[in-house]
């Protein structure tokens, strides 16, 4: 088995003496599609800024073989939040040339960019004109520039539509099966059913890392929820 994207041993983060994320030990293969699966408030985004490096934590994180938070990293990884992080007064490729300069991403990986996210015929709309799921690959495009193996993607489809989730969710179907780690964070459990395999976190404790269908086998239920809710009553964690 190749060795881990992701591989953390007790990270823990602390904020103001409350504990945010509780010693936390998993792995994240390469190539694969990982579900950060809780309610509002268990740690998802405080575990996904540890891991671009701009949390501060206890215990052992590294990312490709290397210390999370190391300036080598910045280029291997693609981090999408969860509002967008781009620029509504620009057009997508105004964007893209903005961000490619400080990536230092060449004009030619721009355009194939552009139509991997499918967004090569609104190249010239301001990107406040866009559909929410267009201003969500805008975010998404420029997150692969400078082409990172791993990619951080924070409720991505949050407030979309149906078929435009599912658009998306093909998306990272095909950069996965490129040789891309993606770890997309949600707290909708239609999310999760659609992942290989699941980190489940609830009050910042990790109560689940392993596939999916270990999880159904694991907890005898038929749906990620469902399963949830029996890893709830078996942790104690209220």
């Amino acid at each position: 088995m190749a060795n881990p994207v992701i591989l953390a041993d007790k990270l823990t983060v602390t904020k103001n003496n409350a504990v945010i994320l509780s010693e936390l030990s998993f792995a994240v293969q390469p190539g694969s599609i990982t579900g950060l699966i809780g309610p509002s408030g268990s740690g998802k985004t405080t575990l996904m800024r540890s891991i671009v490096g701009v949390q501060k934590f206890t215990g052992n994180l590294t990312i490709a073989g290397k210390w999370a938070g190391q300036r080598q990293l910045r280029r291997q990884i693609g981090y999408v939040t969860q509002s967008p992080a781009v620029y509504f007064d620009l057009t997508v490729w105004q964007n893209l040339q903005y961000f490619a300069t400080l990536t230092r991403a060449q004009e030619k990986d721009v355009e194939k960019i552009l139509q991997t996210v499918k967004l090569d015929k609104q190249r010239d709309q301001l990107v406040e004109s866009l559909s929410g799921g267009q201003k969500a690959r805008v975010s998404l495009a420029v997150a692969l520039l400078g082409d990172p193996q791993l990619l951080v993607l924070d409720e991505p489809t949050v407030g979309l539509d149906p078929l435009l989730r599912n658009d998306l969710w093909d998306m990272f179907k095909d950069l996965a099966k490129d040789g891309r780690t993606i770890l997309v964070s949600s707290h909708v459990m239609d999310e999760a059913e659609r992942c290989k395999n699941l980190l489940l976190l609830r009050d910042g404790k990790l109560l689940w890392n392993d596939t999916k269908s270990a999880l159904l086998d694991h907890t005898k239920k038929d749906t990620v929820g469902d399963a949830f809710v029996a890893m709830i009553k078996k942790s104690g964690v209220a």
